[in-house]
């Protein structure tokens, strides 16, 4: 009796909610209808993976590796890791108008920032702006937590791992090298801007520091960043914010600036350009490989071919589902006669 009780005690109540005996829709599947219903939606994928692979295609997309592995790159002496301070010119020709606006990126090859312990170390309390964690280093940020018995801020490897390399482009017209200006307001995510990371609350923003160290491979502190709008420095600079985001696959390219005003807001014109750059981050040791990327968009995006054929082949695929289940249907629906 009593195990009864307590059985009775554990079912659910007698309700249509709880018995599932709420209305319902049942359809009733039939071939009338599974069978135009793979043509609609064979026709609708094909429709769009169209659409997405013509207009992939149109987007203007240059790629220049400047690594220095090949002795007859132009930044061959830059990779060598004992010389400091080195630049080198990437020089390259446009046969037609690079239409606009651009996008400059920057790209890494065989860099695994989704690696668990590089993707851990760093302090969420101390990007905010904690004044009270400000220089009490997490432990998930070892082994830069600190130099010289001084905490280092920002600390973690992700931080101290922050891309470095700086860009000019150069128009070359009759001769004379006219510089393309570069847009690096808003190149990062709304959201990390403006919520997840946050300076401390400290008039002038250097008085943070006191006390502390700049990261080991950063050759300024987080308050000099940008040395031309002091508004765009600390844990909300543009170019930390970008670098923090960390990338999902080892070959990735992270935004660095756009080409939106002056006389370049429509693009580039054909003609002959160079790319001055300052080689600073080392990428050899790990067998990694550095380029730069322009590009332009369109309504879809940048480019990118594969979303385009994977709707053809889903598409297509639902075509051909809805041929053999039509040949089956016929052939059993009606059987031939003796």
């Amino acid at each position: 009796m009593v195990k009864e009780e307590k059985e009775l005690a554990n079912r659910p109540d007698n309700t249509a909610y709880t018995q599932q005996r709420l209305p319902a829709w049942q359809p009733m599947l039939s071939a009338g209808i599974v069978i135009p219903g793979f043509v609609i939606i064979g026709l609708a994928f094909i429709g769009i993976g169209v659409a997405l692979f013509v207009t992939s295609q149109s987007i203007q997309v240059l790629e220049l590796d400047y690594t220095g592995v090949e002795q007859t790159s132009p930044c061959f002496k830059c990779s060598d890791p004992n010389v400091e301070n080195c630049k080198c010119n990437l020089d390259f020709d446009l046969d037609k108008l690079f239409e606009g606006p651009l996008f400059f990126y920057y790209g890494l090859s065989n860099y695994f920032q989704n690696q668990r312990k590089y993707g851990v170390s760093k302090d969420d309390d101390q990007l905010t702006g904690d004044l009270d964690n400000f220089k009490t280093p997490s432990e998930s940020c070892f082994p830069y937590r600190y130099d010289k018995n001084k905490p280092i801020v920002p600390c973690g490897s992700v931080a101290n791992s922050m891309f470095n390399d700086t860009f000019k482009l150069f128009h070359i017209v009759q001769g004379k090298r006219k510089e393309v200006q570069f847009d690096g307001k808003g190149i990062a995510w709304w959201t990390d801007y403006n919520i997840k990371y946050r300076n401390p609350s400290v008039t002038p923003l250097k008085n943070a520091f006191n006390g502390t160290v700049k990261p080991l491979f950063w050759p300024r502190p987080a308050y000099e960043l940008d040395t031309k709008d002091p508004a765009n420095n600390g844990f909300i600079n543009q170019d930390f914010l970008v670098w923090m985001r960390r990338a999902a696959l080892p070959d990735f390219r992270k935004l660095y600036r756009r080409i939106t005003d002056g006389d370049y807001a429509k693009g580039l014109p054909a003609g002959n350009y160079s790319l001055e750059i300052a080689y600073n981050y080392p990428v050899l040791s790990f067998d990694g490989r550095k380029k730069v990327v322009l590009s332009n968009v369109s309504w879809m995006g940048g480019k990118n071919e594969f979303l385009g054929i994977a709707y053809l082949v889903i598409g297509s695929l639902c075509i051909f589902m809805s041929l053999v289940m039509l040949i089956v249907y016929a052939k059993f629906k009606f059987p031939e006669e003796d």
